[in-house]
């Protein structure tokens, strides 16, 4: 059975029943057979799509993310867009590495913490709806920033709107406590995420590579562990 994400269940129940209410005008209020199929072909797309993109399957939280407080996972499903250097002067306040992961429409859209540890910073940020790829999407659209800080250091994700996306749906607040993996809100209709790391974090992804929410390892905070594979920025 399909699991609904409780953060979008209003966005869910819309498009259902705009689904059903147009396949039962093609079964029974419509009598020209093109409008009768039009309808029932809209109609089923729109609970064949609510049902896809609200879904909120089970992960598999990699043991070695709940042992080890330095792993750094993935944060949403997607593509990795970005790997660049910046300066973030915001939270971190230092020179930082940029991991972008772009969400198509068709990816699951719940979110999940890359790290455990405690919330340090969190905050709204209203803006633009310009294309979640574009380089200035992280610094213009609608975006929450979140940092978190435990005994190996601090990062910061965002939380991107794209052009289709008009909310970003956030339940973490300063002070919270969270476990890498946990679930921490939803972003609606194609979105980004960025995860922000310091110089010398181990980055075990690459562009254009598949990334799982909770369950794909996307970096690590400390040094002195060589894993295979790894690149050094």
């Amino acid at each position: 059975m399909i699991k609904i994400a409780k953060y979008g269940l209003d966005n869910f129940l819309i498009g259902i029943g705009i689904g059903l209410l147009l396949i039962f005008l093609a079964f029974f209020v419509f009598k020209p057979l093109p409008l009768k199929i039009s309808s029932a072909i809209i109609g089923f797309f729109f609970v064949a799509f609510s049902l896809w993109f609200f879904r909120d399957p089970p992960r598999n939280i990699p043991l070695l993310a709940i042992e080890d407080h330095s792993i750094i996972l993935a944060p949403a499903d997607g593509k990795v867009v970005e790997i660049k250097e910046i300066d973030e002067n915001k939270i971190l306040r230092c020179r930082a590495v940029q991991i972008s992961i772009f969400l198509s429409p068709l990816d699951v859209h719940v979110n999940r913490s890359p790290i455990s540890g405690r919330v340090f910073y969190a905050e709204y940020y209203p803006g633009k709806y310009i294309v979640a790829y574009h380089p200035k999407a992280s610094e213009l659209n609608e975006h929450t920033l979140i940092g978190v800080e435990n005994e190996f250091g601090k990062i910061a994700f965002k939380q991107i709107a794209g052009i289709l996306a008009r909310r970003v749906v956030s339940t973490l607040q300063t002070g919270d406590t969270v476990n890498a993996g946990d679930k921490i809100g939803m972003m609606k209709f194609g979105s980004r995420m960025d995860v922000i790391v310091p110089i010398g974090t181990q980055i075990l992804t690459k562009i254009g590579k598949k990334v799982k929410g909770g369950e794909t390892i996307i970096a690590r905070l400390r040094k002195d562990i060589n894993i295979p594979g790894t690149t050094q920025l």
